[in-house]
C-alpha cells in the first residue's frame, strides 16, 4: 500500500443530485482542497491543507492527514452519510451517525 494511500477511502457528496465521490489519497485529498481555493476557507480548511501537505513531506502522518481532511469535510457537510472512518489503524471500521 502507498504511504500516501487513506485506510479507508473519504466518501464525499459534493451537492444534491451529484454523484458520490470516493477520495484514496492524501494527493487527491489535496487536489480536492486546491479545486475549493476559491470557496470561502477557514481554520477547518487550513489545518486540512496543511496536514495533507504534511504528509506528502513525511512531516504529517497519512492518517492525521485523513482525519484532518474528514473533519474538514464534515464541517463543510460533504461527507456523504454512508461514509465509513477507522476508529484507530486495525480496528474495524464504523459509520458516521450525523
Amino acid at each position: 500500500m502507498d504511504r500516501l494511500q487513506f485506510e479507508v477511502p473519504v466518501r464525499i457528496a459534493p451537492g444534491p443530485g451529484l454523484p458520490v465521490e470516493e477520495i484514496y489519497s492524501v494527493e487527491q485529498a489535496l487536489d480536492f482542497l486546491q479545486d475549493r481555493s476559491g470557496h470561502r476557507q477557514g481554520p477547518m480548511y487550513q489545518k486540512a491543507f496543511n496536514a495533507c501537505f504534511g504528509a506528502t513531506v513525511d512531516v504529517v502522518k497519512t492518517e492525521d492527514a485523513c482525519r484532518a481532511f474528514t473533519a474538514f469535510c464534515r464541517v463543510a457537510g460533504l461527507i456523504a452519510n454512508d461514509m465509513m472512518t477507522p476508529r484507530k489503524r486495525g480496528d474495524e471500521a464504523r459509520a458516521l451517525h450525523n
